[in-house]
């Protein structure tokens, strides 16, 4: 907006005087971000109307009354990184490739105070990188930000990344940071940070640090074990780092593994890279038992604290005692979901071959139906069941599994997969085929289930694809856009009163319910083309000629599959009261239908086969 036009505005609404200065940012070129539309440019005011023309991502010249854009529309500086973008594109996508961290830097410089919370820095980057790969793109430049001086990384979201007028070394900023935290959990993870980094110059703080350590290991209550365990490897690190003996602290990493009850708490909460650091402290505080106890850990492992097992056992002289566990776990069916996980990924691995050749059976795979059914039964909610997953996805594991198999085996896994309450019925006739690929006569297995199932639904070809594609829709698209709004509404606070979590979790239960719904419509869908119409009686593919005897005029109505409904051109579904009724009648014979509060006659007058 020109002066002019400020000063006529602020003539007719005089408390805008206060913010002439804003009014006046408004001014054709300005790009803008709006609280409702996202991101736009100022193309023009229009002084006949008294709005501003903004272009908006498919909202072209949208019109917007500038005194109400006050409280919605910011005005972006020209080093914005969104205004960047668009001026200076070549710069902004080469620092994306080549210089996270100097994109950020530079980003920071359009704040005030060169400074602006995590939330808002990572809304803007995701807008400047783009949705598709700027969670891999972040979890990379968070990397390249935490070692750079010039950048203050925060520990929570609604804290700020700051631009620093001096730079420090990240090992001068990890020791501020150890300093100004009185939390136990926060020093271990800052403390290990610098002991990564190997601060060798820094010998003088560092026992300052370990004596605040130490205490914080030993008389935090806030500690899990798991925890304290942690924070005393790192602790006595830190020592071995700042020259001082380890020994002299409490309590001692032994003493920590002391219990072998506590012992599956602590390898559940580990984190991942001490997993096996603890395997070895195991042997140290346990010489005697220490075999037993990794195995009984093993039973009950998951994710990479499985391969540490296995490779701590077989590193120890243990193979044969471990091909022999695992051969009576299945047997007692005592193998749980993550070992038969980690099972079935090094099938083919040479360094297990000989381990698990024994194992790959049919018997294994029925461990796995077990183990499946057995989660989703336990799950609360609809979340992946990974070993459902890599069946589904690992296209020869079936055919490995029943490589032995005879073929009452092979019909009796068949039928414990069709009973199985951890897949969609998609995937299940997914994994029959390959059943059936091998054996086929359990087709017949099949045929029988289908029968046995609801009755099935005749449809079209046109209709079932787009009921499939209403289907992708929602689990490619929606689905994820969902989760990613859930993740963004978490951030934002107290989930009690946090409306737009609220709102995104009831979204997410009308999409799984959807979800479900297309899936059990899908499997019970037939495609037909109506060529088995006749023209004898009313079938689905008829076209019917019907006289409506309150009124003697004549209809007619097309009877097409469950989805094909076009009411507008007398196109009904059969399943519809109407195409219910028609079924089966012969020309000449009557029906009455009553749909709603209304009822109505009709003599069928004529039968014709639809033609598509």
């Amino acid at each position: 907006m020109n002066s002019e036009a400020v000063a006529a505005l602020i003539a007719k609404t005089p408390t805008l005087k206060a913010a002439k200065a804003r009014l006046e940012a408004m001014e054709p070129g300005a790009y803008c971000i709006h609280r409702s539309w996202g991101f736009g440019q100022i193309k023009k005011y229009d002084a006949g109307t008294g709005k501003l023309l903004i272009d908006f991502a498919g909202k072209k010249a949208h019109p917007m009354d500038p005194a109400f854009c006050l409280t919605t529309l910011e005005i972006l500086p020209p080093k914005h990184l969104l205004v960047r973008q668009q001026t200076e594109p070549k710069v902004i996508d080469a620092l994306i490739a080549d210089d996270p961290a100097q994109l950020v830097a530079e980003g920071l410089e359009a704040y005030p105070g060169k400074a602006t919370t995590a939330i808002d820095l990572e809304i803007t980057l995701a807008q400047v990188v783009g949705a598709e790969k700027f969670k891999k793109w972040w979890a990379v430049a968070k990397k390249a930000l935490a070692k750079d001086p010039r950048i203050a990384v925060p520990v929570k979201k609604i804290e700020c990344y700051v631009l620093r007028e001096t730079p420090i070394s990240s090992e001068n900023e990890l020791i501020e940071s150890f300093g100004a935290t009185r939390s136990a959990r926060r020093r271990i993870i800052l403390a290990e940070k610098l002991v990564t980094g190997a601060a060798k110059d820094f010998k003088g703080d560092l026992k300052v640090l370990l004596k605040e350590l130490a205490e914080a290991v030993k008389d935090s209550n806030q500690l899990s074990p798991a925890e304290r365990l942690h924070g005393a490897a790192v602790r006595d690190d830190l020592a071995k780092l700042a020259g001082v003996d380890a020994a002299t602290f409490e309590p001692a990493q032994t003493a920590l593994v002391a219990n072998v009850r506590d012992l599956p708490a602590i390898a559940e909460k580990i984190s991942v890279h001490f997993q096996g650091r603890l395997l070895e402290l195991v042997k140290t505080a346990h010489p005697a038992e220490h075999r037993d106890i990794v195995f009984t850990l093993l039973k009950t492992s998951q994710g990479k604290f499985t391969t540490e097992c296995i490779n701590f056992l077989m590193e120890q002289g243990h193979a044969d005692d471990l091909a022999a566990a695992l051969k009576r776990w299945q047997v007692e069916q005592n193998l749980r979901a993550p070992v038969l996980l980690w099972v079935v990924k090094n099938r083919h691995t040479k360094k297990f071959a000989k381990l698990l050749h024994d194992l790959i059976t049919p018997r294994l795979l029925g461990a796995i139906f077990f183990a499946i059914d057995y989660e989703a039964l336990q799950a609360a909610t609809a979340r992946r069941i990974p070993l459902a997953d890599i069946l589904s996805e690992d296209t020869d594991l079936i055919s490995d599994l029943l490589s032995t198999a005879d073929p009452e085996t092979a019909r009796d896994l068949a039928n414990t997969l069709l009973l199985n309450q951890g897949f969609e019925e998609l995937t299940k006739k997914s994994l029959l085929a390959r059943f059936i690929k091998i054996f086929p006569k359990i087709q017949s297995l099949v045929a029988a289930d289908a029968e046995s199932k609801e009755e099935q639904l005749l449809v079209s070809r046109e209709s079932f694809e787009r009921k499939r594609e209403e289907y992708e829709i929602i689990v490619s698209k929606k689905i994820p856009e969902n989760s990613r709004a859930i993740a963004a509404a978490r951030e934002h606070g107290d989930l009690r009163e946090n409306a737009e979590y609220k709102m995104s979790k009831d979204d997410q239960r009308v999409l799984m319910a959807q979800k479900s719904q297309l899936e059990k419509e899908l499997g019970r869908a037939r495609i037909t083309d109506f060529k088995e119409a006749t023209v004898d009686q009313v079938s689905v593919g008829s076209v019917v000629d019907v006289v409506i005897a309150s009124n003697g005029q004549t209809a007619r109505y097309t009877v097409l599959g469950a989805w094909d409904s076009v009411p507008d051109k007398n196109i009904i579904a059969y399943k519809t009261p109407l195409g219910l009724a028609l079924l089966g009648k012969k020309v000449g014979e009557r029906i009455t239908v009553k749909i709603g509060g209304t009822e109505e006659s009709y003599q069928v007058a004529g039968i014709a086969r639809h033609v598509s």
